[in-house]
């Protein structure tokens, strides 16, 4: 198992705090490269307007036992941070859609989702730090808790729809609430499948949105 504590130091507080914000800036760094990544996901589900994250679908393909890797280096990360907070839950490690994935399952585990996924996100990005620290590599990993990802995936996807019909009655453009770019992308995927209609995303992060309108 990757050995995820965090080694005691006899360094002053003003140098801790300086370490401490390195590493923040460096977490804050590799999520902005993961995000430009997705984004370029949503570019190749037809998002005309993510040109911004077109250079990072350019980066060169991981192998599955890479990403494999990534997904276990993550699991560990992650088991170690349920035994710090005294969180029970079955771990799984998987590679899906060409990018590595942990999914928690468990009960009393919606405060690691938090309001609208937030606490979830800020742990993914934490996870993916972990990796970088252990590969050298940026990495997309997707982290689930609760079944959390899931369930959002069908309330996109009754949204994305309800703003396709609306589009079809009205013929205007419907402009969705800000979403991150999982969310994004689980929009894109279900307009981007239906005739007549199709999406961009509008913004800068962390209000980007999606628009739904009818296809030329």
């Amino acid at each position: 198992m990757t050995d995820t504590s965090i080694p005691r130091t006899d360094k002053p507080f003003d140098e801790e705090n300086d370490e401490a914000a390195a590493r923040a800036d460096e977490a804050a760094e590799l999520a902005e490269e993961a995000d430009e990544a997705d984004e370029a996901d949503e570019a190749d589900e037809g998002d005309e307007a993510s040109g911004d994250g077109a250079d990072a679908g350019e980066a060169k393909e991981t192998s599955d036992n890479d990403l494999f890797r990534q997904s276990e280096i993550a699991a560990d990360y992650v088991e170690g941070l349920l035994d710090i907070l005294d969180y029970d839950g079955d771990i799984d490690e998987l590679v899906s859609g060409g990018r590595p994935v942990v999914e928690v399952v468990g009960g009393r585990l919606q405060p690691l989702v938090g309001q609208r996924g937030a606490t979830l996100e800020a742990l993914q990005e934490l996870t993916r730090l972990a990796v970088f620290r252990e590969t050298g590599s940026p990495s997309r990993l997707l982290l689930d808790v609760g079944g959390y990802r899931a369930n959002r995936r069908k309330e996109l996807a009754a949204v994305a729809k309800n703003a396709v019909e609306k589009v079809k009655e009205y013929g205007e453009p419907v402009r969705l609430e800000p979403m991150s770019a999982f969310e994004r992308k689980c929009v894109h995927d279900v307009v981007n499948a239906l005739a007549g209609v199709e999406s961009e995303s509008e913004g800068v992060e962390p209000h980007r949105r999606i628009i739904v309108r009818p296809a030329p």
